[in-house]
């Protein structure tokens, strides 16, 4: 057998890519390996933070000091010292719940169907809008745990093994929320831990300090950056990101489905999936710019975090509110096409009715403010990016209000009319959730890098000419 000629290997240059097939560059050219590493991992190692972030760690404290109270105050007297009522019998706690599961599905649609479609811009802000979902989702889990009244009883609603055959009622859409939410909170904790490795062995090799080396060892689970460990977390990533997409469109599906079984005039409508999926991307992606804009003057990271970034999220934004904005065009339609009595007193009770003022603030949030983001001086400029993004963080929750309580205090007897306003103690429960949101955020801050720094890596452009030198 005549010897077959070996020829030689040799990582492919840039020249010989060609351009439409090259990822776009995000870092200018001045940036090396080294600057990005220790940029990045800087925040992290570094003994002294921004002022911003101990006023905000502050803030947060307070607010769950708040929260604590706010609990016990809860489990010694029980539900009645929130402002539920017949008829309404959900109040801010399912408000706040579905408030704070749409905040959290940004970052798992940055993470996983950014990366499936290959959008390279995902890159400077994937690692805190994913630990953005986690804690979002870690407020919101409070509420479901907390509305019975009774959290002590809570292990009834999981089909454990036992002897009485207490099976939870499967056909309760509060039973679908338990799963989806559950399934979706691990699938994302996976999701953004598997990314971390790398970054954590970086920090492990870094850090100076004895127990950092040592905590930051245990978590990269011995990670040494060989070809085989990139082979399996590629895969693992991959698998997981291709995992959460599902997600992404079923979670707040499920939870649009505590409302669309029920007979209440605005709630039975088939559009509400889409609908809240919608919503739920639209406030998600005005959190990430709330935080986004304000981290990146804090840690420095204007050369990460750049305006093309920022203008990326107000298009999505901008993208997603439009389709909000007809959701409630068609609702006002629906109920005055439908012919039903019910359903037209509900579009007039909405426009006209003791709730009109949230209904015309929720208008002005979410269907006008986002229009600012079809200039492109608006979509370019931080300022008016968290303008526009605070109203839709205030206008989302007004959705919800007007949704929830607007469509149960008056249904179909009037005689079983009321008004619903939260008690004191629903106000410290929701300002306590969102200081449990930024006071987890303050310690991821403080202690894993916010910006993925491997992947940012890759954006330099020597990465791009000899991708096979980067492992």
């Amino acid at each position: 057998m005549s010897e077959q000629p070996v020829h030689e290997i040799r990582p492919v240059t840039q020249r010989e890519i060609p351009e439409r097939f090259l990822p776009v560059p995000t870092l200018e050219p001045g940036h090396s390996f080294a600057s990005v590493t220790d940029q990045i991992s800087s925040i992290v190692l570094r003994r002294r933070m921004p002022t911003g972030w101990y006023i905000m760690f502050g803030i947060s404290l307070i607010l769950v000091m708040v929260l604590t109270a706010a609990i016990g105050k809860l489990l010694l007297v029980g539900v009645g010292v929130w402002g539920i009522n017949h008829p309404v019998g959900w109040g801010m706690d399912i408000l706040n719940f579905v408030w704070w599961i749409g905040i959290g599905h940004a970052g798992t649609l940055i993470s996983a169907i950014l990366l499936l479609v290959r959008q390279e811009w995902r890159t400077s802000i994937n690692r805190f809008a994913e630990a953005m979902t986690l804690f979002a989702v870690s407020s919101a889990g409070l509420y479901p745990a907390l509305h019975t009244g009774r959290p002590w009883y809570d292990y009834w609603l999981f089909p454990y093994p036992n002897t009485m055959a207490l099976w939870p009622q499967f056909r309760s859409p509060l039973m679908w929320d338990v799963f989806a939410v559950s399934t979706y909170a691990t699938v994302s904790a996976l999701f953004w831990f598997v990314g971390l490795i790398p970054d954590l062995a970086t920090l492990r090799d870094r850090s100076k300090s004895f127990i950092g080396r040592k905590v930051y060892g245990m978590l990269s689970l011995g990670w040494r950056g060989s070809a085989k460990h990139w082979h399996r977390y590629e895969h693992a990533y991959l698998l997981l990101a291709g995992l959460s997409t599902p997600l992404v469109l079923s979670v707040h599906t499920i939870v649009s489905f505590d409302f669309a079984v029920a007979q209440i005039p605005g709630w039975h409508t088939t559009f509400f999936p889409p609908y809240f999926v919608a919503g739920a991307v639209f406030a998600g992606f005005a959190m990430v710019l709330t935080l986004a804009i304000p981290f990146r003057k804090w840690f420095k990271l204007e050369d990460f975090i750049t305006i093309k970034h920022l203008e990326n999220m107000g298009k999505v934004m901008l993208a997603t509110g439009l389709i909000v904005f007809y959701a409630y065009i068609m609702e006002l339609f629906y109920g005055w096409y439908s012919g039903n009595v019910f359903e037209k007193y509900m579009v007039h009770n909405r426009v006209l009715g003791p709730y009109k003022g949230m209904y015309v603030a929720l208008i002005v949030c979410n269907g006008l403010a986002p229009q600012l983001m079809w200039l492109k001086r608006c979509r370019t400029s931080p300022f008016w990016l968290f303008i526009a993004a605070m109203f839709v963080n205030v206008g989302m929750w007004l959705e919800r209000f007007v949704i929830i309580p607007g469509s149960l205090h008056r249904d179909f007897l009037p005689s079983s009319w009321g008004m619903y306003h939260g008690t004191r103690w629903d106000w410290a429960m929701y300002i306590g959730s969102i200081g449990l949101f930024l006071f987890l955020l303050s310690l991821f801050l403080k202690f894993l890098p916010m910006i993925s720094i491997f992947e940012m890596r890759t954006m330099l452009p020597e990465a791009q000419a000899h991708p096979a030198e980067e492992h």
